[in-house]
């Protein structure tokens, strides 16, 4: 490690705070005004410690009998040789130590995509939002028209719309350094679009084909968009750990897909989200083939003896056990 040094205070995740440059050794730490560097931490002494070098002339951070010591790696030590890439903790002050000659990692490519900030996503977010709450309420809306209805739920929509990504764009500036939230505000819009977009596709595509696990099944795919739009979230915070991301976003659907299944099992004794397809859309839009009466009749047929011979093997199994207990009891 080549002079001259750089003491680096960092955050919890790791950004540098500020970087203080010091010619020579030794570099004096703590919060008196004496000392090289001042540490605004009233956990740490007023001399805390020392970054010198060895009798191998390696250079090292030595506390100086102070309360809390030097923490790495959540263990108390009185020394701790530095390369670079040690960080330390004195009081709750994280840093590091730096030579000149410390190498730097190549330049990225920028892919950030700075046109797309501010007000234009932010917009299109809000609008597709807008639009989704809106068609939503308009599908499932069985009474008269009412504006102020309309109007509560569009507010509504937009103010947790604003508190979502609001976090994300918190979440953003702690760990990103910029909060972007016209960014995540057009995430949520793209993916209340898709599912809108899915939920009618779905609904016609099911009722003309006779697709009825697109209907049954449907909520899967909705938590699978959730869970993709969760994925370009965190990536928008941390755009260069994308398999990280996509691993967390994979787990997560496999989670949410099994405890949805065994929702229904539980609730129904079907891993379907429905019992019956209950898309019902116009005439025209059918295209399978239409089935005849007879058909159907047979069909019903075929039920129907089924659950005679299920109802039949019920009766003779309660019929057997009530015989064991009678021969019991008479024993």
């Amino acid at each position: 490690m080549k002079a001259p040094y750089f003491v680096e205070i960092l955050a919890r995740n790791g950004d540098v705070l500020h970087r203080h440059k010091v010619a020579a050794l030794p570099i004096r730490i703590g919060r008196s005004y004496d000392n090289d560097i001042i540490l605004d931490d009233a956990h740490s002494a007023a001399s805390h410690a020392i970054i010198e070098t060895d009798s191998h002339n390696q250079v090292v951070l030595r506390d100086l009998g102070s309360k809390n010591g030097i923490v790495h790696k959540g263990r108390k030590q009185t020394s701790i040789s530095l390369d670079g890439e040690a960080v330390v903790r004195l009081g709750h002050t994280r840093l590091r130590v730096r030579g000149a000659d410390f190498p730097v990692a190549p330049e990225i490519a920028d892919t950030t995509m700075h046109g797309w900030e501010g007000t234009t996503p932010a917009i299109i977010g809000l609008v597709l939002i807008a639009i989704f709450s809106c068609l939503e309420t308009w599908l499932s809306d069985v009474e008269p028209f009412a504006l102020i209805r309309y109007l509560l739920v569009l507010a509504s929509s937009l103010a947790v719309g604003l508190l979502w990504a609001g976090v994300w764009a918190l979440a953003n500036r702690l760990f990103g350094s910029h909060a972007r939230i016209g960014r995540h505000l057009f995430i949520l819009g793209s993916a209340l679009a898709v599912v809108g977009l899915w939920r009618v596709g779905s609904a016609v595509l099911a009722y003309a084909w006779s697709a009825e696990s697109l209907t049954r099944y449907g909520n899967l795919v909705t938590l699978g968009i959730a869970c993709a739009m969760i994925f370009f979230h965190l990536i928008t915070i941390k755009p260069h750990h994308p398999r990280r991301f996509l691993i967390t976003s994979t787990v997560m659907l496999l989670a949410g897909s099994a405890l949805m299944v065994l929702s229904n099992l539980q609730a129904t004794g079907r891993a379907a989200d429905e019992l019956y397809m209950s898309v019902l859309l116009p005439p025209e839009v059918r295209r399978s083939a239409d089935r005849s009466v007879d058909q159907f009749l047979a069909d019903a047929a075929k039920l129907k003896a089924g659950a005679d011979a299920a109802r039949s093997q019920t009766v003779k199994d309660g019929a057997d056990n009530d015989e064991e207990e009678d021969d019991g009891s008479a024993e």
